[in-house]
């Protein structure tokens, strides 16, 4: 049987955004992730502006939050 095997290193994020309860990062392969913002006190705590105010870490291995002191890696969101 055929397995699709991926590898975690090379999944990158193209873009990231937020609803009511949950992160959503879409990844360049297409593929979409989503964990709740409770996973995360720093961004369940901080506004909605500060939320958007993210940039990319490694051309897309994470996510950074220079405001709120936060990095998310791609391969973490993978792994759960």
């Amino acid at each position: 049987m055929p397995t699709l095997v991926t590898n975690q290193v090379d999944a990158l994020a193209s873009d990231v955004w937020f609803d009511s309860d949950m992160i959503h990062v879409r990844l360049v392969d297409g593929r979409e992730i989503s964990a709740p913002i409770a996973w995360f006190p720093r961004l369940r705590e901080a506004s909605e502006e500060q939320r958007n105010k993210w940039r990319f870490i490694g051309k897309g291995v994470g996510i950074h939050w220079y405001e709120l002191d936060e990095d998310i890696s791609v391969s973490s969101l993978l792994q759960v």
